[in-house]
């Protein structure tokens, strides 16, 4: 797939991003770099490999324990919006 830079525009458009004419051409060249990556791993030989073993490994989890905040101002310094005692977030979707 050949990545240009109509197709970084339309998804600039999408994402209401704003780029300038060379910024679009250095995603263009970028996206067209990992694109070739993935045609290499694409063409890689994998007959005789199970993509469904995994190396043993053991997760270390911590227990989650309930705690407290007494200061809900120091905690909430950051945020832009506070509604009651939640962050008010903008709307994601239209």
């Amino acid at each position: 797939m050949k990545v240009n830079i109509e197709t970084i525009e339309y998804i600039a458009k999408l994402a209401k991003l704003k780029f300038t004419r060379e910024e679009a051409e250095k995603f263009a060249s970028e996206f067209q770099e990992i694109l070739a990556h993935f045609q290499n791993i694409d063409n890689e030989d994998l007959k005789g490999i199970d993509i469904n073993t995994f190396e043993e490994s053991k997760s270390v989890l911590r227990k989650d324990e309930v705690k407290e905040f007494d200061n809900k101002k120091e905690l909430f310094q950051n945020t832009k919006k506070l509604r009651e005692n939640y962050i008010s977030i903008p709307k994601v979707m239209e």
